[in-house]
């Protein structure tokens, strides 16, 4: 299997490799400090995707069997791809949210051409693509090796991941490429998205309160 080394859940980490990407500014992921309303106000607005960062275990494992079987239906508007890349689940989610929104975010030429060559592919075909590709690879090595901790090796086990969730066609997705598909959470509206977001993030915390080791990020417009 192909590793990557772990990146970071530090906006600024995921705003480099935006920029290295060639998406243009004026999106920019933003912590998101707590899931009340009093805290979600302080997010700037339009949000395009928001991505959790959650230890996985055996309960957050059983609310993704449920959720994956309580709602097949998904638009063939979304975007999704499945990961064979190991510890690139962050790369993933940020790809997830940029290219289920490109048409309002300026993605650049490497990732318009990207979801282009992905368009007749699987999700599994995807991933493949994504495996191959030296220019993505390169990007996320570089951003990764920029965090305020020192980067783990491509080798070591971590059991921390990342899922993307955005609205499209009416709908709330989970996009888990450890999944077989996008994930349907139900109606929502993209002015919606952050606090229904916030809901399916605070499910998977209640899946395991005594855990720390969860944060919330949103890609935000910032001008």
């Amino acid at each position: 299997m192909v590793r990557w080394v772990p990146m970071e859940s530090n906006p600024d980490v995921w705003n480099k490799f935006l920029k290295e990407m060639g998406v243009v500014s004026g999106w920019e992921f933003t912590d998101v400090y707590g899931l009340v309303p009093e805290l979600l106000m302080m997010v700037p607005q339009p949000v395009a995707a928001v991505i959790l960062l959650y230890p996985i275990s055996e309960n957050t494992e059983k609310l993704g069997v449920e959720k994956l079987a309580g709602n097949e239906e998904v638009s063939d508007k979304v975007f999704f791809m499945k990961q064979t890349v190991g510890n690139a689940c962050g790369t993933v989610g940020i790809l997830h949210s940029l290219l289920n929104n490109s048409d309002v975010i300026p993605v650049g030429d490497t990732l318009n051409k990207f979801k282009a060559d992905c368009s007749s592919l699987d999700p599994m075909e995807r991933a493949r693509l994504l495996e191959s590709s030296e220019v993505i690879a390169t990007k996320h090595a570089a951003a990764a090796s920029s965090g305020q901790t020192a980067a783990p090796s491509a080798d070591e086990k971590v059991n921390l991941h990342f899922v993307a969730f955005v609205s499209v066609d009416g709908s709330l997705y989970e996009l888990d490429g450890r999944k077989e598909r996008a994930v349907n959470w139900g109606p929502c509206q993209g002015d919606e998205l952050l606090t229904e977001a916030a809901q399916a993030c605070q499910r998977y915390m209640a899946c395991d309160p005594d855990e720390m080791r969860f944060t919330v990020v949103a890609l935000s417009k910032v001008d």
